[in-house]
């Protein structure tokens, strides 16, 4: 809230700056002020937690592939990261990240390592105590990595 109410007091320092500049000002600037007030509302406002809950899930994304679910279950696990489940959906679900891309991913990686049956990795991937992708997420996933 402090943030707020000081860049208010910039955008007002701002204005007064830009009236006293002299007669060569156009009312072009008191519109692209006006048009900058409404970008700043629309910043969604995290706590704490959700900010560290998204900067983690974004470089947990950036180092290896993750299900939606997955990637929660990393962030709120006691032996992963200890968010709360609540703090670890809010960030899964306000990154953005193709699902269908990170189950192909998964399914190469798992192929690289390892010769899999269709059904199988489709099985692996999808598994409740497997990588938790949906089936239809793993089924693309597998189709795209050649299976």
């Amino acid at each position: 809230m402090a943030g707020a109410l000081s860049a208010c007091g910039d955008l007002s320092q701002a204005e007064t700056e830009d009236t006293s500049a002299g007669s060569s000002q156009t009312g072009e600037t008191g519109k692209k002020q006006e048009s900058a007030k409404p970008q700043a509302d629309k910043e969604p406002s995290m706590t704490a937690g959700q900010k560290n809950a998204v900067r983690a899930a974004e470089n947990y994304i950036s180092l290896m592939p993750f299900s939606r679910a997955g990637l929660i279950d990393q962030l709120s696990s006691e032996h992963g990261d200890g968010f709360s489940v609540e703090d670890a959906t809010f960030a899964v679900d306000n990154i953005k990240v193709d699902w269908n891309e990170q189950a192909a991913k998964a399914a190469k990686n798992y192929l690289d390592l390892m010769p899999f049956s269709r059904s199988g990795l489709i099985d692996q991937l999808s598994s409740e105590h497997g990588d938790k992708f949906t089936r239809g997420q793993a089924e693309y996933g597998v189709k795209k990595a050649g299976l």
